[in-house]
């Protein structure tokens, strides 16, 4: 069956659920578009082979299409994950309905986009509200901070007695080091100064700091895509994001494990309701225990840490800082493998 040919076919090649026509043995007779790109295969690749034989969710699917050939009843199951190729899994609604002539359609429309895409608009929203929370609290803690410090040195002038400046310069220090805080929290609030940038550059730099401070039994690996080109930002605002990022990999593996650089480009993405031609994909992989459920939702707050000795700013200011640039970071995590990935334009804004 040649689909580019026959009309009938016309409406389906456009549409974005992926649609599967098979005989009731799942012999394929026919595939749209976004089913070949589920799948990753073509239509003439695939046309008379049986399900089975090339799609990795084929066993679940083929059960589905017999019990649907058997019954004659239209089967539909919501948020299903299945696999679609070594280590990918998607999560979609799956209709299995019959047709005459005893052939079966099989649709399957992905919602990880849409879940995505979902949880995307929590991530920017959440940045945004707290970075202006922090901000309105950082201004009215920093009049009287100033005022405090100021108070501190005008008494010491007026103290005769040296041992007890001793006591002045604690006031000062503290006010100081709560003044650094604060300059933490409120994070980096320039526009970025943006160049053409070469984003494997800036993952070397950040690989010569890591290796520097990781234990022997951690290992970093590269896996760059050379084709990648350069993306319009600036060089030491991704080399802090990025660096933030490992370090947090570092101390979530302590003295063993495996630390992963990757990068891809994706086509056609959407990142904060905006449409993007080609972003890159930086993933900073770990092989560590993995972040709790009931902690994933809340990384990105600032003071939020896992560990006594940690700040909790190290993840709010690498979103704040890949945020200026149009980008967002998300995380997946489970035991084993916690994952952190950077979205970014290769476009330059207008």
């Amino acid at each position: 069956m040649d689909k580019h040919t026959d009309p009938k076919f016309e409406l389906l090649e456009h549409i974005t659920t992926a649609v599967v026509m098979m005989d009731r043995d799942t012999r394929v007779l026919y595939l749209n578009p976004a089913a070949e790109m589920l799948f990753r295969v073509s239509l003439r690749q695939v046309s008379g082979q049986r399900l089975l034989n090339f799609a990795p969710a084929a066993e679940l699917l083929d059960t589905l299409v017999r019990d649907v050939v058997h019954t004659g009843r239209t089967y539909t199951q919501r948020e299903r994950r299945l696999p679609v190729s070594n280590n990918h899994l998607i999560t979609v609604d799956c209709t299995v309905t019959p047709l005459p002539r005893e052939r079966v359609l099989l649709e399957l429309a992905e919602i990880d986009r849409h879940l995505r895409i979902t949880r995307e608009h929590h991530l920017v929203a959440q940045n945004r509200a707290i970075r202006e929370l922090i901000r309105g609290l950082a201004h009215e803690i920093k009049n009287p901070l100033g005022g405090l410090r100021g108070a501190a040195q005008l008494l010491e002038r007026e103290l005769e007695a040296e041992d007890l400046h001793e006591y002045t310069q604690v006031i000062i220090d503290e006010a100081d080091r709560l003044q650094d805080l604060v300059d933490s929290l409120l994070g980096p609030n320039a526009v970025p100064r943006r160049e053409s940038v070469n984003i494997h550059q800036v993952l070397e730099r950040v690989r010569q700091l890591a290796v520097a401070e990781a234990p022997s039994g951690v290992r970093l690996v590269r896996d760059y895509d050379p084709s990648i080109p350069p993306v319009t930002a600036q060089f030491d605002h991704l080399v802090q994001a990025c660096l933030n990022l490992v370090r947090n990999a570092l101390q979530a593996l302590g003295n063993a494990g495996e630390i992963i650089l990757r990068t891809r480009t994706q086509r056609q993405f959407t990142i904060a309701g905006r449409n993007h031609k080609l972003v890159v994909r930086i993933d900073v992989m770990d092989t560590g225990p993995g972040i709790p459920p009931e902690q994933l939702e809340q990384i990105f707050y600032p003071m939020v840490t896992t560990r006594p000795e940690g700040s909790g700013l190290g993840l709010p200011i690498a979103q704040t800082l890949i945020n200026q640039h149009g980008g967002l970071i998300e995380c997946s995590s489970e035991v084993g493998q916690t994952v952190f990935t950077i979205w970014l334009p290769l476009e330059s804004e207008s």
